[in-house]
Formats: structure tokens, sequence, C-alpha cells
């Protein structure tokens, strides 16, 4: 069985898709640019809030960086104080989540979310269930450089091989990959089978609770 179990929070613990999308959309329309449709943010998130902004300016603007930093800062602000307004677990997360605590299995989130988003909102919705949580930070690469799946391993003192990595995307596939521990794709995210079988995903989840059979 493996000893610890990383995931992905948007997307794999979370939809919070619609919160992301209000958030960017506040600061777009407050700077005076296009919003954009909800369905087009399940490609626009992933990578971290960065690229979501870049990705959601005008091309035109793109690297202006008092733009830039404009929309940044009003995404942040209005995200600070909405982001559970829509955003909920995946059905059958949180039990998956108090199984695999109830196995003794560690666990852990490595998120392109800001690490201050990120610590909240696992603290908040899984009651300290989880061992660490790691989010975006300046001195660390995104995901899917395996920086981030690398630090959290250290920080718990578990090889690669005794983990697995879980994700919606390629991106969390691919840093799960590099940095040598197995990967489950699960389904109920923003992207689809394809998308994760093309990344090489060990194992396809279609519901929560397929990753206890996984790791066991």
């Amino acid at each position: 069985m493996k000893k610890l179990v990383i995931f992905d929070l948007d997307g794999t613990l979370l939809y919070s898709l619609e919160d992301l999308a209000d958030a960017t959309n506040y600061a777009l329309k407050k700077n005076g640019f296009p919003t954009h449709e909800l369905e087009k943010y399940k490609y626009f998130v992933g990578n971290g809030v960065m690229l979501l902004i870049e990705r959601t300016l005008p091309e035109e603007v793109k690297k202006d960086k008092n733009v830039f930093d404009a929309v940044l800062s009003d995404f942040r602000d209005y995200y600070s104080k909405h982001s559970e307004d829509k955003s909920k677990l995946y059905d059958g997360i949180k039990d998956t989540v108090n199984k695999l605590h109830d196995m003794g299995v560690l666990l852990a989130v490595a998120s392109n979310k800001p690490d201050e988003f990120t610590k909240v909102l696992v603290d908040e919705l899984f009651d300290g269930l989880f061992d660490y949580a790691q989010g975006s930070v300046p001195d660390v690469p995104n995901k899917p450089d395996p920086a981030m799946a690398l630090a959290v391993l250290k920080k718990l003192d578990v090889y690669a091989e005794d983990a697995v990595f879980i994700g919606d995307t390629n991106v969390d596939i691919n840093t799960g990959k590099s940095a040598g521990m197995k990967t489950i794709g699960c389904l109920w995210g923003y992207r689809t089978l394809t998308e994760l079988q093309e990344a090489g995903a060990d194992y396809i989840a279609e519901k929560p609770s397929d990753i206890i059979k996984f790791i066991s």
C-alpha cells in the first residue's frame, strides 16, 4: 500500500471553477476587458493564477505589466472574499479522504493555487485531515515542474515510489510522473479522459472511491 497520497486541489478535491471564473471576470470587467463563459475556464485554470490572468486578457495587453498587475490585484482582492461562494467538495471525496486517513495513509495537497488560499481552503474543508498542503509560492516552480511534489515528499519524509499523485489534468499527471510517482487521473474534474490517458496516467478513477483500490 502507498504511504502518501498527494492530491491536486481544484478539479480534484474541490469544484471551484465558478468562483475562479467569477473572480477573474470581475477583475477583467473592472479594468474594461471582455469576460469569458464558464466553460472556457476549464482550460484557463490549472497552471496557477499568473497564467490564468494571462490566458484571459486580450492578446494586445497580455504583456502590459501595468494592466496585468491591476487585473491580478483585483482578482486576488475579490477571490480572497469569495473563494467559497460556490465552491464545494466533489461527491464522495470527503468519505474517501476519511478512509485513507483511517488507513494510516499520509495526505497532502500540491496545488498551483496561491499558497495562502490553498492552506485556508484545505484546513477549512477537511478539518485537519491533511498532513500538509502546498500551494504556489514564488521560490518553488508551479506544476508540472516536479519541484512542488518533491518538496511535499521531502516535508513528509516519503520516497517517490511510496507515493501517488492524483489530479484531473495533464499538468498533474506530468507532475507526478516527473517526480517519480505513480499517478491517478480523475474523471470528475475539469478535463477529459483522453487528456489523462495521453499524459500517461497509470490509473483512471471514475469516482473517488476508486482511489482506495488503486493505492491498496
